[in-house]
């Protein structure tokens, strides 16, 4: 099929499935880590169910309770566990995508991810020691990363068939998780319905997110729109097939010459050229790992310093953080709201402040400094608000303080995050793109794992 009959994407439905898939990606780490008191409260010693209003503010029955469930230092493990997976299939891709077939890797991922967290709505109604909840719900972050890093890295390989525009819709579907999954928390907690129910209905949205992600992956495959592109992978056969056919023409040309047909002559010339640009547009340009880190080296930085600061703290230390009025509502939906809530919607924004401007350029080498000055929010939130603390004391007490932090924190996380990934590929030549490409989704994972290592530390210090 030519170019001039490729068919229109009818009613954007390959871009709103795109948009879906992104969304499926992202949907189990924001749900798991809004989810923090809950899972803190299934820590506790008393390990019983009781009633919604029974809960102090930031879902445990007491503050004692909290402390119980906090030897656990679940946030800490859970973010460490959650970004070890994604490093690990990230070194792993090039052994792996080659072996497996993308529709294996694409929809398995998705129908492990599904079941796994079928798994985690059914642990909500069954009785455990707070050891053995630790221990299957590390088990379980473990596996559903290890599962979204496989299906997120093969997502973007589909994507590389596909126009520009795709490749965003799918990133906006990420953002869209991290604020889905704060407000299905707030409509849970909003319902007044005890601890289980609540964390029941939580837990299944995202089982229906995730079986609607794998009904439009389903259906992705059978458009028109996304056939055409899908086929181009098919392209390098068909050159070779083309590459072929020119060479029984010009063996038919060949004898026509010798029969004393210039003519034949003139087009056999003519189809040896034509089959050696072929063969020679078949050979794509060696690309050295080396030569194209000494290019992006200063993106790659960037990246790491801005990943390693915001898993430093968030949630690790940020979800810690209390309201300090006496309104019990307020109290209550303090931390989904000022903590989750606003933390995706300001990283949202960040991330589309690249759309308008890259400031300060790709040839800026102070960018890490720029990522370096965020390190500022670290001691900031370590002095908010937080009751269980043996070292540092509290100077920022009032809510407002925590709330303007968290705004400037994930604004700047959004915007030094997404500045390094549009940069560096104005860095390098276009056959060096898609190693570019895993060079700073390798970078990317460095960043994460560091900064969950980091957040055991800034918690002891506490």
């Amino acid at each position: 099929m030519s170019r001039k009959d490729e068919p229109n994407d009818k009613y954007c439905m390959v871009a709103v499935i795109f948009f879906i898939l992104g969304l499926g990606t992202l949907l189990p780490w924001n749900f798991f880590i809004t989810a923090i008191p809950y899972f803190q409260y299934r820590l506790q010693p008393e390990n019983t169910f009781v009633n919604t209003s029974d809960l102090s503010e930031n879902g445990t029955s007491s503050e004692g309770a909290r402390s119980s469930g906090d030897e656990f230092n679940f946030s800490n493990w859970m973010t460490l566990l959650a970004q070890l997976p994604l490093l690990l299939c990230t070194l792993l891709n090039s052994f792996l995508y080659p072996c497996i077939p993308e529709r294996v890797r694409i929809a398995g991922s998705m129908l492990a991810i599904l079941f796994l967290f079928i798994v985690t709505a059914v642990l909500v109604t069954v009785q455990m020691s707070p050891q053995s909840f630790f221990d299957v719900t590390m088990a379980t972050i473990w596996f559903i990363n290890a599962f979204c890093a496989i299906l997120q890295g093969s997502l973007f390989g589909l994507l590389a068939l596909f126009p520009q525009k795709y490749s965003s819709m799918l990133l906006s579907g990420q953002g869209m998780a991290g604020t889905l999954a704060p407000l299905a928390m707030l409509l849970s907690m909003s319902s007044g319905t005890d601890v289980r129910t609540t964390a029941l209905g939580y837990f299944i949205a995202p089982c229906f997110g995730t079986f609607i992600s794998i009904a439009c992956y389903l259906l992705l495959s059978r458009l028109e729109f996304a056939q055409y592109h899908i086929s181009k992978s098919n392209a390098k056969s068909s050159q070779n097939y083309e590459v072929d056919t020119d060479a029984e023409l010009l063996q038919k040309g060949t004898e026509k010459e010798v029969n004393g047909d210039a003519e034949g002559q003139k087009k056999a010339v003519l189809l040896l050229k034509e089959a050696e640009s072929g063969v020679a547009g078949e050979e794509k340009p060696k690309v050295s790992i080396c030569v194209v880190l000494k290019k992006i080296w200063v993106m790659a930085l960037t990246l790491v310093i801005g990943f390693t600061v915001t898993l430093s703290v968030y949630p690790a230390i940020t979800a810690n953080v209390e309201s300090n009025t006496e309104n019990k509502t307020w109290r209550k939906f303090f931390n989904p709201v000022c903590c989750f809530l606003i933390f995706n919607i300001m990283d949202w924004i960040g991330r589309s402040i690249t759309s308008y401007t890259l400031w300060p350029g790709p040839d800026c080498k102070y960018l890490p400094l720029l990522a370096c000055c965020r390190v500022i929010f670290i001691p900031l939130f370590m002095l908010c608000n937080i009751t269980n603390r043996n070292y540092l004391t509290t100077i920022f007490s009032h809510d407002a303080w925590f709330v303007i932090f968290m705004i400037l924190f994930s604004v700047s996380n959004g915007y030094c995050i997404s500045l390094p990934m549009c940069l560096a590929p104005k860095k390098v030549e276009q056959h060096e793109g898609e190693i570019t490409g895993a060079i700073m989704t390798f970078f990317l994972a460095l960043g994460l794992s560091l900064g969950a290592a980091l957040s055991f530390v800034f918690k002891a210090l506490l």
